[in-house]
């Protein structure tokens, strides 16, 4: 592992938001192995140049999961609830059961004085998810 390039962690927190930002696999981005370069493809957005012919090596190129393969979606949301607001975590999970989730979410975190906490807490989990994600794809991660 020592031997490969690394890649940067806001570089890898920029690919996370982005392949989450796509519909049904719209957006996708790749590490690649021996640059620690993030490349990007998506099928709404021409701005990005040809990928490799080798992007589905494995050997040389790690697809970025979305965030909902890291558990950061839904199951993050609920676990804060119930470290933090416990006395809302029925009402968060009732949230979550509809479409439009996030955004009641936040005002609710907004009305409990906690949207700050939420960020930071949100911040460090993605950070611990995806350097657990770099050390099981053999990744070198940077700060």
């Amino acid at each position: 592992m020592s031997d490969q390039a690394a890649v940067k962690l806001a570089d890898l927190e920029d690919a996370l938001m982005f392949t989450g930002a796509g519909d049904m696999g719209g957006h996708v981005a790749w590490v690649c192995r021996a640059t620690g370069e993030v490349l990007w493809h998506s099928d709404d957005i021409d701005d990005f140049g040809p990928l490799p012919e080798d992007v589905d090596d494995a050997e040389c190129y790690v697809e970025v999961p979305d965030p909902h393969e890291l558990g950061l979606g839904k199951p993050l949301a609920l676990a804060f609830a119930r470290a933090q607001l416990p006395a809302c975590y029925e009402q968060v999970r009732e949230i979550f059961s509809h479409r439009g989730a996030y955004a009641r979410f936040k005002d609710l975190l907004d009305r409990h004085r906690s949207l700050d906490a939420w960020h930071q807490w949100e911040e460090e989990q993605t950070r611990q998810a995806l350097r657990a994600w770099c050390a099981a794809n053999d990744i070198r991660l940077v700060d």
